[in-house]
């Protein structure tokens, strides 16, 4: 079988330089009309197919961006990729995906090293910019060992984390505001008249745990009070909703009045335990969600929830690394990110305004 010509090959019959092709490729000036006519025509009898590495020889990009994260299956992390994906391809930029599988089920002992793994491979692949979504870097305390492959990581290519800012570590954050998410979906149940309310979901030890539990506690015991008895940290899926609901159903504690979930997903088993038990939300239990994932207008009930605008945060992100490949000053003009409460039926909102009507 005939080996696939190289852009060392194609400067060998050119008689050129490697570099010479290389900025032929990249459609540079400075190459005459003489020379670079010939070199398209030897790459055209050639079907040579140049990569992006050849590419980049000149431009030093090789137009690509790597996008870490710690599990596709999460709807948070799909949606947000979705909008990278739209804004990196009409920048020019194609994405290389690197799925870790270390969070929720998929989560191993050796997560940090299968995360450390992929900086050394992201190293190897000569990407222009890095995107971290999740992973390590979520965790309350971060591995020394993660902490000094990331600085090694930024201190050869641009880093970007969608993350909570950690002390320690030089990338650059984008933040999203976990405290308000949880503080405007508890403050809309409370309104309501709620005053016994559940927190389902959420792995111990996560800096969006932490981040939402505190913002619920804090609400609460400025209207109400926190019985630690409602208070189930699990993990962030939809098994998890059901079986603290579960738990929750199968006390001899009083039931709650409503419960906050952490994410959609985690609501979205709430709704099966209750309809498992004969109950359903609003009419017993009211529920709400501090964040919004695609199609919780279609569940039912509709969920209450809280719109983190992920959109943004692909553009914000986005932006700072495209300003720290560029080696421009950060313009942080983009930097605005502000949940948004989704009033739907899953909360008993509506249900009670139709009554008023």
């Amino acid at each position: 079988m005939k080996n696939k010509i190289t852009i060392k090959d194609i400067a060998k019959l050119a008689g050129t330089s490697v570099s010479t092709v290389s900025r032929v490729i990249n459609d540079s000036p400075s190459v005459s009309d003489k020379k670079r006519n010939h070199i398209k025509q030897i790459i055209a009898d050639n079907n040579f197919q140049p990569n992006m590495l050849a590419r980049g020889m000149v431009s030093n990009k090789t137009q690509t961006l790597a996008v870490v994260v710690s599990d596709i299956n999460n709807p948070y992390f799909t949606d947000l990729i979705s909008q990278i994906e739209v804004i990196s391809r009409n920048a020019g930029y194609t994405l290389l995906l690197i799925n870790t599988m270390t969070a929720g089920k998929m989560n191993k002992d050796n997560s940090t090293q299968l995360e450390i793994n992929a900086f050394k491979n992201i190293l190897e692949r000569h990407v222009d910019g890095v995107l971290i979504l999740g992973g390590e870097i979520d965790r309350e305390s971060v591995a020394d060992n993660y902490l000094t492959a990331l600085n090694e990581l930024n201190d050869q290519i641009p880093v970007v984390i969608i993350g909570q800012k950690i002390d320690g570590c030089n990338a650059l954050f984008v933040e999203r505001d976990q405290f308000r998410s949880a503080e405007i979906i508890t403050q809309h149940l409370l309104a309501l008249g709620n005053r016994r309310i559940a927190f389902i979901g959420g792995e111990p030890g996560i800096r969006i745990t932490s981040q939402r539990l505190a913002a619920f506690k804090e609400t609460m015991n400025i209207y109400s009070k926190v019985d630690e008895h409602l208070v189930i940290l699990n993990d962030y899926y939809p098994q998890s909703g059901y079986d603290g609901m579960n738990s929750l159903l199968n006390s001899e504690e009083k039931l709650p009045d409503a419960v906050v979930a952490i994410n959609d997903r985690v609501a979205w088993g709430v709704f099966r335990a209750l309809h498992d038990h004969g109950l359903n939300s609003p009419d017993d239990i009211a529920v709400g969600s501090c964040d919004a994932f695609p199609n919780g207008e279609f569940m039912t009930p509709r969920i209450t929830t809280v719109n983190q605008h992920n959109e943004s945060l692909g553009k914000i992100a986005l932006h700072f690394l495209f300003q720290l490949i560029d080696n421009k000053e950060l313009n942080r003009t983009e930097e605005t990110h502000l949940p948004e409460l989704i009033i739907r039926e899953s909360c008993g909102a509506k249900k009670r305004d139709e009554k008023n009507d």
